[in-house]
């Protein structure tokens, strides 16, 4: 199967640069350099209250695009069963674990690493093959029956097949996930598979070569393309490949990144720009899901919504005939606390009960200090109990000291 690309050239002339060669497009990438660096948080676009958490008026119907997600629950959708370790104060089940397998990765994404890079954490702090599997295990023993590799780039670490093997094995471990940049996965993914991984994520942002190089600061765009290729010859249904939208990036490629849905099971995940550290989040920036909705049902107006799941991150459509379908991941403008369902162990060992919290607790230092079973799930079910009802509004938020993305796990 061949993955085939477009781009439409804008009337505006200023997407169609990247197009050309040389020194022009070195300009380009040192203005999308600066406009990553610049210091300022915009508080004065007169677009708080629109980008805030509250309600926002829609061009679609509010049936279609605020569905509270505790209200989604349907009566036959299984509830979660886990151990009293794993609920919060709030009634949340988490069976859901994230684990970034490294903090290293072959490309910069201007959202995900400042240009100057990021100080790595020593190999002696990060977790061994043995100490990811065995914490693994007391979170499926207690109920976790999805986990996720990221990273980094999860598919860079040597070891990576033998960590799909060990996880694979755990019993009650169902779905074994994978969150990569495709760059070196197209080789690797058969064996992965084989070793037990059955969904895949893929990161993609922009469908233009060039543009791709600016946004990641390396090449390897073919790379990604010949990855979604491999990744849907092997029978991964749906491809999901995710896709953060940013202002006079990226955002006049939406429409096309729809088509990819007309004719493959892809899942195309529209991503709000959110703050981390060293990506100098901007307000303006920002492209909301009513506005992406928006453009995309002017020109779709047969998608629908479809059902979501009530822990889904993730906002569902589908353009009526595509075999595909589209998702929306709105934590700036439309949060999704109240059904998160995910923790996060990150590569140097430490949980993160919600991404865009501040609190650690170092799961490595608990199983390194020789404590039994018993007492790390005591320290994880602490760590569960004290996670807040919902996250901070979208500008505390872009004030909050957080960890870079690639430090955290994408």
């Amino acid at each position: 199967m061949i993955l085939t690309y477009w781009y439409y050239q804008r009337s505006s002339g200023a997407a169609a640069i990247f197009h050309r060669q040389g020194s022009v497009a070195q300009i380009h990438a040192l203005a999308l350099e600066k406009e990553f660096q610049s210091p300022d948080v915009d508080h004065q676009d007169g677009d708080a209250n629109f980008l805030s958490n509250e309600k926002i008026r829609s061009p679609l119907t509010k049936k279609d695009l605020e569905v509270d997600f505790l209200n989604r629950r349907s009566g036959t959708e299984e509830i979660a069963q886990v151990s009293d370790m794993l609920i919060d104060s709030h009634g949340r089940r988490h069976n859901y674990l994230r684990i970034s397998l490294t903090e290293r990765c072959n490309l910069r994404c201007n959202y995900c690493m400042p240009a100057k890079g990021v100080e790595l954490t020593p190999n002696s702090e990060l977790l061994s093959q043995n100490e990811i599997v065995r914490i693994a295990s007391t979170f499926v023993h207690g109920g976790v029956d999805k986990i996720r590799l990221t990273g980094g780039e999860p598919s860079i670490r040597k070891d990576i097949e033998e960590i799909c093997e060990q996880l694979r094995s755990l019993p009650g471990l169902k779905y074994l996930a994978m969150t990569s940049n495709g760059i070196v996965l197209s080789r690797k993914l058969p064996r992965l598979q084989a070793a037990g991984l059955n969904q895949l994520n893929i990161s993609l942002d922009s469908l233009v070569p060039a543009k791709f190089e600016l946004l990641t600061r390396r090449k390897g765009h073919n790379k990604v393309l010949e990855s979604i290729d491999t990744a849907l010859g092997l029978g991964f249904d749906p491809v999901k490949v995710n896709t953060v939208v940013i202002r006079g990036v990226n955002d006049d490629e939406i429409l096309d990144f729809v088509e990819l849905t007309r004719d493959k099971p892809i899942n195309v995940r529209f991503i709000e720009f959110m703050p981390f550290d060293g990506n100098v989040w901007k307000s303006k920036k920002l492209v909301s899901y009513m506005e992406m909705m928006d453009k995309i049902k002017q020109k779709y107006p047969s998608i629908y919504r479809k059902k979501d799941h009530s822990t889904d991150t993730a906002k569902n459509f589908q353009v009526e005939g595509f075999q595909g379908t589209v998702s929306f991941i709105t934590s700036m403008t439309q949060h999704f606390c109240s059904g998160c369902n995910r923790l996060r162990l990150m590569a140097d060992g430490n949980l993160k009960v919600c991404l865009f919290g501040p609190s650690e607790v170092s799961l490595r230092d608990a199983i390194r200090s020789g404590m039994q079973e018993s007492e790390l799930q005591q320290v994880i079910s602490d760590a569960v109990k004290r996670k807040k009802a919902a996250h901070a509004g979208m500008f505390e938020l872009a004030r909050t000291q957080n960890r870079p993305m690639v430090h955290i796990g994408g």
